[in-house]
């Protein structure tokens, strides 16, 4: 418990932490950090808030996540997949609401951790990660579209995606082709990059060329600075935000729905730097780290806080060796805005934009997508349903209806996947004779020619699922003969549903005579039928089949 619970800065530091390391780190950290420096103040302008509240969550949060995390490489901030669930909630409830919602977040990701949920918030499906991902990403792209066009809307865009798309089209008559000349060299200077100089920070650069454009040819595109009037040089005083037990109620459905995709995309995040690097992380004390982050960000005023994949597989392509790599690149942002705030105002809002289009294109799963498509019309369906509830309906509601229908599914398949059959009795019987022949022991008579006994096994998971068929085979069998064995030598587990089907077999056999013998239980599954009022003289227990054939042969 002590080590799950333990964060692994802690860990690191009690292998050893050379020099060479910190210098490691110190690149990987200010590498990320060059990603994250535009990535953070276009989420945030996406999610309804300014650009500054972005580099907060980035400064704080990411600090926390690294320092207290449960991965040796997480890097945290905010996230693309946030953008819709934090613009709704500062449409319906400001960004004092917002800011409660976020600390409301952080407590209940902390107590998820130290109640070690981290395991069980894993068991969501493949497909519906890659759909409501596909999902975040169409919406994404949908809400940068008004900036990519230069658009003007009257009283502010609309949520609804269809909605949105209307509003958009009514509002073509403004569209600014200095807007879109400055997101597509954005985009294309990103792209051209990433093709012929993958190793040099993409992002930041195409926002600069798009920045010295705009100043240059004083092109006619909204900037930071004329939109939010620039930065602060600088974070501000931690503060609680608003508090009454109204707000609490009414942004509590916000708080949830941040939790539990906020515990999705980190320990997603860190399955994924796992797999780049061969180390486990302790999800436990990742979702308090997360927890942590949520609190401290809210207090400084940032927005929902997570383990992003892009900035954790940079840290890790950087050459990153511990946490101090996420913590350094905090670090590096912090000094970014002390040093060169002033030259935020000069990016435009248009580059941001083109830098979120890439995002949201890069988000889109398409191998899985294709994939999963190919191989299973039922994960087929989970995908499809996520992804169309998540773009028209509600993220939430997204993934609660395809992790319902991905059971649903499960369960249906494992249900098939038991099999009932009869087993060959003169086989069986004939192993009791050669056994008893070995031992020096008398020969028994041959059961095999009573036709009165009868040997099935149960292989598979006997639960709620398949109870219907093997209960149908059970009562079909079961007065047809006076010696009934049942096999559950192959049974790892039976449940409640499946110990009643027992129970009900076990009765009838009892009022017309028949002997029940139960071969191959574990001790917790003989345990759980005899709850169930299953024991002698009711049935008989047997270790083995043959245990079982020889108690019929004697008797």
């Amino acid at each position: 418990m002590t080590e799950i619970l333990t964060p692994k800065l802690v860990s690191v530091i009690a292998e050893g932490y050379a020099p060479a390391r910190l210098k490691a780190d110190m690149l990987s950290g200010l590498t990320v950090a060059i990603v994250a420096l535009p990535l953070s103040m276009a989420i945030a302008i996406a999610s309804g808030v300014t650009p500054d509240r972005g580099l907060y969550t980035a400064i704080v949060g990411g600090f926390l996540v690294s320092a207290l995390g449960g991965s040796r490489f997480q890097v945290g901030g905010p996230a693309g997949a946030f953008i819709v669930l934090v613009a709704a909630t500062v449409s319906r409830h400001g960004v004092e609401g917002l800011l409660l919602a976020t600390l409301l977040s952080g407590v209940m990701l902390a107590l998820a951790g130290y109640l070690r949920l981290g395991k069980y918030i894993k068991l969501i499906p493949y497909p519906v990660t890659v759909g409501f991902t596909a999902g975040i990403a169409v919406i994404i792209f949908a809400s940068q579209i008004g900036e990519l066009f230069g658009l003007r809307l009257e009283g502010g865009e609309p949520g609804p995606i269809l909605e949105k798309l209307a509003a958009l089209w009514e509002a073509r008559p403004t569209f600014n082709p200095a807007a879109l000349g400055v997101a597509g060299l954005t985009v294309a200077v990103i792209l051209l990059l990433r093709r012929f100089r993958p190793a040099w920070p993409n992002l930041l650069i195409g926002v600069a060329a798009a920045s010295l454009a705009t100043a240059l040819l004083a092109l006619p595109a909204d900037t930071i600075g004329s939109r939010f009037g620039g930065i602060p040089r600088g974070l501000p005083v931690p503060s609680l935000p608003s508090f009454s037990p109204e707000l609490v109620l009414a942004v509590l459905p916000d708080a949830v729905a941040f939790t539990l995709l906020g515990a999705i995309e980190s320990l997603l995040s860190a399955v994924v730097a796992d797999g780049m690097t061969g180390r486990r992380h302790r999800s436990s004390m990742e979702l308090i780290a997360q927890g942590a982050a949520n609190i401290g960000s809210a207090l400084f005023g940032g927005i929902c806080v997570t383990g992003t994949i892009a900035r954790t597989a940079t840290n890790v392509r950087s050459g990153a060796t511990s946490p101090i790599s996420g913590m350094l690149h905090s670090a590096f942002l912090l000094a970014f805005m002390l040093i060169a705030a002033p030259l935020a105002s000069y990016i435009p809002l248009a580059a941001l934009a083109g830098v979120l289009a890439v995002v949201s294109f890069n988000m889109v799963e398409r191998p899985a997508i294709a994939a999963l498509v190919r191989s299973s019309r039922g994960d087929a369906v989970i995908l499809a349903v996520t992804f169309l509830l998540v773009v028209f309906r509600d993220l939430t509601e997204g993934i609660v209806v395809g992790f319902l229908i991905g059971a649903v599914l499960f369960i249906d398949r494992m249900g098939k996947a038991v099999n009932i059959r009869e087993e060959n009795v003169p086989r069986a019987v004939r192993a009791i004779e050669d056994a008893s022949e070995d031992s020096g022991l008398p020969e028994r008579p041959l059961v095999a020619d009573d036709p009165d006994t009868v040997i099935y096994r149960i292989s598979g998971v006997f639960f709620f699922g398949a109870a219907a068929s093997v209960g149908a085979v059970l009562d079909r069998i079961a007065d047809q003969r006076r010696n009934f064995v049942l096999d559950c030598s192959e049974v790892p587990f039976l449940d409640s549903t499946a110990a009643s089907i027992v129970e009900g077999l076990a009765r009838k056999a009892e009022r017309s005579g028949v002997r029940i013998f139960i071969a191959g239980l574990r001790p917790d599954m003989r345990r759980l039928l005899e709850a169930h009022d299953i024991h002698a003289p009711r049935v008989t227990f047997a270790a083995t089949t043959e245990e079982a054939m020889a108690a019929i042969a004697a008797a």
